[in-house]
């Protein structure tokens, strides 16, 4: 984003410096509490747009600039969370967040590295799908504190309730998290099984890919309504493996590449080099338990060269 210096405000100014420092971190704040990338830019340009509206007085008499930037970021987001309900019940098929490379396969062709997600694992696919399942007030609550180590007194600013209250949405939210948990595999065992997932699927090998897959095993696609995809999640090895096959025999011409996932190992598709889906991956022991399929193109910016 560039931002437009107000009366009074040179490029060279420290204190402007300061304030256009938080970028990185109120991106990260704001797509952890999305779950969409291009969602947390819109919050950070929001922002930063309250803060250059007001007068060279009332931003003086702010002493911690930096935490008002990340306060006013965090109700924005909280606002936007309670609307995302109504908007997720009339969005055509599953929603999945909003999936982002890592930063050496970063395409997105303004290429700002402030734009850039931090990469760890609170931005994994299964922890995002699971903190869809939150309330805002939980949600916020929980990242703020558990991921961000804000105080609970200051998420009760955020949030709008007391510090008790927000203790007491973030242990619900924590009891959610680790409800969903599946026992960690290894980074290098994932990326091993995730490959053979790969051959698997270009071999067309049903029983290569139900070996794979956990028998209880979900794939969901997002194609948004538009791109053609699943509009129900498929169930089942079987079904799913079947599923895969069907894909490589339609699209013969699908490229699948390994790339890093929201920092877990993952598959990128595309054709004539445009990248048209990307996968992520659940894997509970040595099998594939969730994948998650994201196709709708304005998903896929940061993915997309040129």
């Amino acid at each position: 984003m560039t931002t437009r210096s107000g009366p009074g405000h040179d490029r060279d100014d420290p204190s402007l410096s300061a304030i256009m420092s938080e970028r990185r971190q109120l991106i990260n704040l704001a797509y952890r509490l999305l779950g969409s990338l291009a969602e947390a830019e819109d919050v950070v340009q929001e922002t930063y747009a309250r803060w250059y509206a007001m007068s060279d007085r009332e931003q003086a008499s702010i002493e911690a600039p930096g935490a008002w930037l990340r306060k006013v970021a965090g109700r924005i987001c909280l606002d936007l969370l309670g609307s995302a309900r109504a908007r997720r019940e009339s969005y055509v098929g599953e929603w999945i967040p909003e999936p982002v490379p890592d930063r050496t396969e970063w395409m997105k062709p303004e290429g700002d590295p402030a734009d850039r997600v931090t990469l760890d694992e609170s931005v994994n696919m299964a922890f995002l799908v699971v903190l869809e399942s939150m309330t805002p007030a939980e949600r916020v609550a929980f990242i703020l504190h558990d991921v961000f180590r804000y105080s609970f007194p200051e998420v009760a600013e955020i949030v709008g309730r007391t510090p008790g209250a927000c203790r007491q949405l973030a242990s619900s939210a924590r009891r959610r998290v680790r409800e969903a948990e599946t026992p960690a595999t290894p980074s290098a065992q994932q990326a091993g099984i995730v490959r053979d997932f790969k051959l698997a699927w270009e071999a067309k090998d049903i029983d290569a890919l139900i070996g794979l897959l956990d028998p209880g095993v979900t794939a969901t696609a997002d194609g948004g309504g538009l791109v053609s995809a699943r509009l129900l999640p498929v169930h089942g090895g079987d079904l799913v493996a079947h599923a895969f096959a069907d894909i490589a025999r339609v699209a013969p011409d699908l490229a699948i590449l390994e790339r890093s996932v929201n920092g877990q190992p993952g598959l990128v598709a595309q054709q004539d080099g445009v990248t048209v889906a990307v996968f992520a991956f659940e894997v509970a022991g040595d099998r594939i338990k969730h994948i998650w399929a994201v196709r709708n193109p304005e998903k896929l910016r940061p993915w997309t060269a040129g």
